[in-house]
């Protein structure tokens, strides 16, 4: 195999010496690249964003933010990213370089004031400066939060664009003012064409550093069958929960196989029967790729952690760590969605709502990965997201609670409900979805459901909530649901 190398604001480079287990962030910052900053090395304040060009949407190619503290720099082997140092245009020699109007605009409107954070706002206010379709919500009057928490400025900038982005000192008025004056890319801007040519191909990756390796195989049956050699390996996509592991816990890998490029991972099919949603597809692309078609994903997008970690976070993913308090796991379980599970031998099709064992288990055999997953059709016509959390948008779940009712003629035909942050694992409402079932669907009927909503689980008492609130917020969602139902009929 070719040496792995990446391609850095133009300029290719070696990823060797690098350990396997070296961030992009330290990467860059031992090239010199010191505009990536290391803010929490969890992702959690986008200091250290970069774009990387990934296969697009709408064109071919889309500048993507990502936090470079948690993606390993062999990941990107073969790919290719623009830092802040690179997003400004060279000047004629022995002249000061162009500021790219996103710089212009931050430093016209005192968006900066110590510095730290400026370059990771710069960088995720590029991505969204270059997404095809922003310009097309030019004549949006506004700039006030709608009632599902949009927030977009009259140029069709999305103010969540920069969700994982913290400042800590200027004050997030001058930032967003610098956003909604941003205009469209010009003709000749460099980074706007490169978005009409094909993204870099993944390339197959064997890295090795001593008694360590990052592997990427060109299929999944190529990787199915290293997974049979390597069944202690540590698979990886996004690296949303892998990277945090090696940053805060110091975690290393005697072997990491990474599956966010295979081309079997990343498909969207759409069937009589079902959804079928590729495994290594980011929630980003689903989002986009979806556009609403289904409302409960739409519902849960926005609300699960930043748009940073969206864009390299995976359903299979999210649901291969096993978490309890995993967003995504309670909203595909009141879809009742299902697994597609594959090893070398084959495939297997198993229910979400068995597939959780304990506290980070599964059912999944050591060899096997989730290939995708799939959202029985029709879908159930009333359907609600609520997650319980300190702070609105990019935090943990104290409690989540997703919603799939079946409403005909005032009876509810049939109940889902999926929970998460209240058991050792997500699961099933069944009990309340029994007391519902059959019955009208009237303020007696919700609050005898409540009450038997609030004794489902093990919700336990720690930093986040205690058990007390999470039981009472788990009555309280169905309520809620309840008037919101009512509200919109009256309405």
């Amino acid at each position: 195999m070719v040496a792995a190398r990446i391609t850095v604001n133009g300029q290719e480079a070696p990823i060797a010496p690098a350990a396997p287990h070296t961030t992009v962030l330290d990467f860059l910052r031992e090239r010199g690249l010191t505009g990536t900053k290391e803010g929490c090395a969890e992702g959690e304040c986008g200091a250290c964003s970069v774009l990387v060009a990934r296969p697009g949407v709408d064109r071919p190619t889309d500048w993507v933010a990502v936090n470079a503290c948690l993606v390993p720099v062999a990941a990107l082997d073969g790919q290719e990213i623009v830092t802040s140092e690179g997003l400004a245009r060279a000047g004629e020699p022995g002249t000061a370089p162009t500021l790219h109007p996103v710089q212009e605009e931050m430093a016209a409107r005192g968006g900066s004031q110590c510095g730290y954070c400026t370059p990771g706002f710069v960088c995720s206010m590029a991505a969204e400066y270059y997404r095809p379709d922003r310009c097309a919500h030019a004549s949006q009057e506004g700039d006030g939060a709608g009632d599902d928490g949009a927030e977009h400025g009259p140029n069709g900038f999305d103010l969540h664009a920069l969700s994982g982005n913290l400042c800590r000192c200027t004050g997030y008025r001058p930032i967003r003012d610098a956003a909604y004056a941003v205009g469209a890319p010009a003709a000749d801007d460099p980074l706007a064409l490169r978005r009409d040519q094909e993204p870099p191909a993944a390339v197959p990756t064997a890295y090795a550093r001593g008694d360590r390796e990052f592997l990427r195989r060109g299929s999944l049956a190529e990787t199915l069958e290293l997974l049979r050699e390597r069944p202690d390996a540590v698979v990886v996509a996004g690296s949303t929960d892998w990277g945090v592991e090696v940053n805060i816990r110091a975690r290393r890998a005697g072997c990491v196989i990474a599956v966010d490029r295979l081309p079997e991972l990343r498909e969207l099919h759409v069937t009589e029967g079902h959804i079928e949603l590729g495994a290594a597809l980011t929630l980003t692309e689903i989002e986009r790729r979806l556009d609403g078609r289904v409302p409960l994903l739409a519902e849960l997008f926005p609300q699960f952690a930043s748009r940073l970690i969206r864009n390299s976070a995976t359903l299979g993913g999210n649901l291969g760590t096993g978490s309890p308090i995993g967003d995504g796991a309670p909203v595909l379980l009141a879809l009742e969605a299902s697994l597609v599970l594959a090893d070398a031998d084959g495939e297997r099709e198993v229910p979400l709502a068995e597939y959780f064992t304990g506290y980070r288990q599964s059912v999944r055999r050591a060899g096997e990965l989730i290939r995708a997953v799939r959202v029985p059709l029709p879908l159930a016509p009333t359907t609600a997201f609520h997650k319980i959390a300190k702070r609105r948008f990019d935090d943990i779940s104290s409690v989540a609670a997703a919603f799939a009712l079946d409403l005909r003629d005032g009876v509810v035909r049939r109940a889902r409900i999926g929970l998460g942050g209240v058991a050792a694992t997500p699961i099933r409402a069944l009990a309340a979805e029994a007391a519902l079932e059959g019955e009208p669907w009237s303020q007696e009927t919700v609050e005898e459901a409540a009450r038997v909503l609030r004794a489902q689980g093990t919700p336990m008492s720690d930093h986040r909530a205690s058990a007390a609130y999470r039981s009472a917020m788990l009555g309280q969602s169905l309520l809620k649901l309840y008037a919101q139902t009512t509200e919109a009929v009256s309405a």
